[in-house]
């Protein structure tokens, strides 16, 4: 009887491992971050889909125009649509126990979001100092409400990577705490 008593706790302690209790701070931060998201990847996508301006020299200047614009304003939107997905699923019980279903969507959303970053990045640089050895001028004083609306645009797009880079971590330490750490080699050997 005692035997049988060992095996049950054996089981309870097992079943434990293999599903840890996330701390419920560590559930709300999940849950901000992701809320969070949702509105400022909708406030990028509007400033930079919104923005254009006219000059009589040069011609009209918006989004359309620019390839990069674009690239990133479909990685906002998809950020923006997984988030509100990802923040109802992670209060469905049967979801959050797969924590892979969260760690591989949040480890590629954050290198999309890297990318769109730097390649706006880019953009808005070329816009404001230009580049002289391709002939590149710049555009800025020509059209100082585009580049003003995309430069805020940039902002909110670079705390939305923030929020996904930290997403990640946290996704991260859910999917890998589920595993018993290595054992020390040199610990075995001194045994």
């Amino acid at each position: 009887m005692g035997d049988n008593n060992t095996r049950e706790g054996e089981r309870s302690s097992s079943s434990s491992k293999q599903q840890p209790q996330v701390p419920m701070s560590l559930k709300l931060i999940d849950t901000c971050l992701r809320l969070s998201v949702v509105p400022l990847s909708v406030a990028a996508i509007w400033l930079t889909v919104t923005n254009h301006q006219s000059n009589p020299d040069y011609g009209n200047l918006d989004y359309h125009s620019i390839m990069g614009l674009k690239y990133m304003v479909g990685v906002s939107a998809v950020c923006a649509i997984y988030a509100l997905l990802s923040t109802f699923s992670s209060w469905v019980v049967c979801l959050v126990s797969k924590a892979w279903l969260f760690f591989v969507p949040d480890q590629v959303l954050a290198y999309l979001m890297t990318t769109s970053v730097a390649g706006a990045t880019e953009i808005v640089y070329l816009l404001n100092k230009g580049d002289k050895q391709v002939t590149w001028s710049e555009v800025c004083s020509s059209y100082p409400h585009f580049c003003s609306k995309l430069t805020i645009a940039l902002g909110l797009h670079v705390f939305v990577l923030f929020a996904f880079l930290f997403l990640s971590v946290i996704s991260a330490y859910r999917a890998f705490s589920l595993f018993d750490p290595p054992c020390d080699s040199q610990a075995n050997n001194n045994a």
